[in-house]
């Protein structure tokens, strides 16, 4: 089976401030990194060797996914620093990525580092295999094109561009997992930042029409983008896996606090008579007693506060 990349580097600038606690794919979905579901989920689609590229807060990443021997994976970091972009960061990590491939084609998976999907991930490598495309694309219909850009796809599945989002032009949305040739990189410089596919592919496209197709799939996929999408896609989840609370390891919470759509990180504590509703409580965070809270993040005040966020006391809250 081919290895795979994840995207874990990015700044995650619209998830702040929950993105200055936590790289984004560290951030706990139901109690659980994303990072490790999307492992988990690489896994039981037969990946067995995987890459993250690392930038913004390393080390909430690396510390709960080490090796990845206990996910019955291998693990393994490509550093960007500066960070270098869709197209960069896969040019960077593509040593580790083809290391020991003796094969004619050198094909891996990308997958976005806020992706989280019931893809086949089996389907969609058989398809690139088959088409000899350089880059096959992963899309649904864009049902939102006021929100995503969206990608242009010929009936018979040849990607012919790309429109911005807002466009009236009936599209495909990426989701944010692809099969690529370790060729459709080969023309990026190493270690340039902002190398992004959405400059790249046109390029491809321009050159030979086949280059990148679309796998046209209706597979469900949850969005993790802001602050909100977050605590709706976390309550989400926990809800279909049954859990009533969504809270961390280490938590405490008295007995006489309300608790109400609402998502703990770890080593919280809600004191007496506090009722949260609708609200995101970052690591380590103590919430004194006798407060209430409505559709805020709450995390504890260190460094500048982010856009939006007002200080408490040694808090930091913001609107979600």
């Amino acid at each position: 089976m081919i290895p795979a990349l994840v995207l874990t580097a990015g700044l995650a600038t619209r998830l702040r401030p929950l993105s200055l606690v936590r790289a984004k794919a560290a951030l706990p979905v139901a109690g659980q990194p994303l990072v490790i579901r999307i492992l988990e989920w690489l896994r039981g689609g037969g990946i067995t060797d995987a890459v993250l590229n690392l930038h913004h807060l390393p080390h909430t990443l690396t510390r709960c996914v080490g090796d990845g021997s206990s996910l019955d994976m291998r693990v393994r970091y490509s550093w960007e620093v500066p960070v270098l972009g869709s197209a960069g960061g896969p040019r960077r990590a593509m040593p580790l990525l083809l290391a020991g491939n003796q094969g004619p084609r050198h094909t891996f998976l990308i997958v976005n580092g806020d992706t989280l999907t019931d893809l086949d991930v089996s389907a969609v490598i058989a398809n690139h295999c088959a088409s000899g495309a350089l880059a096959t694309m992963a899309v649904v219909p864009n049902t939102e094109p006021e929100k995503y850009g969206g990608v242009l796809v010929a009936p018979d599945g040849v990607v012919t561009g790309f429109v911005p989002a807002g466009s009236r032009e009936a599209s495909f949305h990426y989701f944010g997992v692809q099969v690529v040739e370790a060729e459709a990189f080969a023309r990026v410089p190493d270690n340039i930042p902002y190398a992004t596919v959405g400059r790249l592919y046109p390029e491809l496209i321009a050159e030979r029409r086949e280059s990148v197709r679309a796998f046209r799939c209706s597979s469900e996929y949850l969005d993790i983008g802001t602050p909100s999408d977050y605590l709706m896609t976390s309550l989400h989840i926990a809800a279909r896996e049954g859990r009533e609370t969504v809270m961390g390891a280490r938590t405490r919470v008295h007995e006489s606090a309300r608790l109400d759509r609402s998502v703990l990180w770890d080593d919280v504590v809600i004191e007496a008579d506090v009722m949260l509703r609708d609200c995101i409580v970052t690591d380590g965070v103590t919430v004194p007693a006798d407060t209430s809270w409505h559709g805020v993040s709450i995390r504890n005040a260190t460094g500048e506060l982010a856009p939006g966020e007002k200080q408490i006391d040694g808090l930091a809250i913001a609107p979600l």
